[in-house]
């Protein structure tokens, strides 16, 4: 199967994630992950994978059994089924020639992708986009990814002169609301020495370095009175919460910062008089400065609880994931050097990006499965102007393959990795 069609093919699934099923704790969030799930299995088999396993989570592993008597470690890739629910209509996917300007997406609604918003577009003059129709998300994120993987196995089970190792793959769902699916995941029963998420953005990009991630909530308790006797009883909480946010740092928040610059971000502040819950993401790339962050916060609280008085505020810590470079330090590093290698094999010049958000990858790796992120090629992710350049697609899927490439010739007998 061609890797346009079979991208296509997983797009006709709406697998949006549903934020009310997750809050449950159901999982997967909606029916049809389940069903791209069972999709990816019958092609899976298909194929002549081993060990294929789909799990009553959605969660999806198989194996690609080593076509050689050398010992060589586990490569594993991974990619996710939903979507996000920023958009939750059907998509229509459609392949539309690009020749530079601006790209007719509907044309009874007028809709475009206009090359003054996306300048980016200019790269692809003369390639092939996989757009919408404009009234939805396409879905290649991560639906490339799905696509990307599942070619490259294709290709390396139809040209078994090609000499690997073992190669797993993982297929995780809910990954658009809190990581959920690599969360659920068991490194220790998938058997990877390390492994590669497909969740990126453009052609060469290469992500070995994301936030380190926590959440604050921070519960302000007042005293609520009637207004006609409020006078030095009234303790509005709501004023309380305002006053605490104030003394965040005013610059060091999302709107203010890029690059590896980190902040606070009140995400969510719901109350009344009497009591208000605030709700902040902590962001920092570093380990020292995202301590350094949460210790802020918490001495903030603790003073003003002070000047409020005893249980006026309670501030609740918790981690979220982990920068990925963590787990890619001293020994550590060979993923990254081997998928640098693997770009240059495949002619891409390697654009490293520190990614100001998370993905699986920081959970797996958490977990003991070192995992940097590769492109899938897409662009504008969670939008209606999400497309997908048909050769990045094609080149997310021969950067896997020259990945798998790479491992079998950097620990063969006699080159071995130092």
């Amino acid at each position: 199967m061609d890797i346009v069609e079979r991208f296509i093919n997983y797009t006709k699934i709406n697998t949006t994630t549903s934020r009310e099923n997750g809050a449950k704790g159901i999982m997967p969030s909606s029916p049809s992950q389940m069903k791209l799930a069972k999709l990816l299995v019958s092609e899976l088999e298909a194929l002549g994978m081993e060990d294929i396993i789909l799990r009553e989570n959605a969660i999806v592993t198989a194996t690609l059994p080593a076509n050689t008597d050398e010992t060589i470690p586990v490569v594993s890739f991974f990619g996710h089924l939903d979507t996000s629910a920023e958009q939750t209509a059907d998509t229509k996917a459609q392949r539309l020639p690009y020749n530079g300007g601006d790209l007719c997406l509907n044309p009874e609604l007028n809709i475009y992708l206009r090359e003054s918003e996306f300048p980016e577009l200019k790269n692809y003059i003369g390639d092939d986009l996989i757009v919408t129709d404009g009234t939805s998300l396409l879905g290649a994120d991560d639906k490339a990814a799905l696509a990307a993987i599942m070619n490259a196995l294709q290709f390396l089970i139809s040209h078994p002169e090609i000499r690997h190792g073992e190669v797993k793959v993982g297929f995780v769902p809910d990954e658009e609301q809190g990581l959920r699916g690599a969360k659920a995941f068991d490194v220790s029963e998938f058997g990877a020495d390390f492994g590669y998420t497909l969740d990126c953005c453009g052609i060469g990009e290469f992500v070995y370095e994301n936030w380190n991630a926590g959440d604050a909530e921070i519960i302000f308790t007042g005293q609520s009175a009637h207004p006609m006797s409020a006078k030095g009883k009234l303790k509005n909480s709501l004023l309380m919460a305002h006053k605490f946010i104030s003394m965040l740092p005013g610059g060091e928040a999302p709107e203010y910062t890029e690059g590896r610059e980190g902040y606070y971000w009140v995400k969510q502040l719901q109350g009344n008089s009497a009591r208000t819950v605030l709700k902040l993401d902590i962001r920092d790339f570093s380990e020292e400065g995202y301590h350094a962050r949460k210790t802020f916060v918490r001495q903030l609280a603790e003073s003003a609880c002070a000047l409020w008085g005893e249980g006026s505020v309670i501030c609740q810590l918790s981690d979220r994931y982990a920068n990925v470079f963590n787990s890619l330090q001293g020994e550590g590093h060979y993923p990254i050097d081997i998928a640098l290698r693997a770009y240059q094999r495949c002619g891409i010049t390697p654009t490293p990006v520190a990614m100001r958000g998370g993905y699986d990858g920081a959970v797996l790796s958490q977990k003991g499965l070192p995992c940097p992120n590769i492109f899938t090629g897409a662009h504008n992710f969670h939008s209606i102007y999400e497309y997908l350049p048909v050769r990045s697609l094609r080149a997310a899927s021969d950067v896997v393959i020259a990945i798998i490439q790479e491992t079998f010739n950097g620990f063969t007998t006699g080159n071995r990795e130092s």
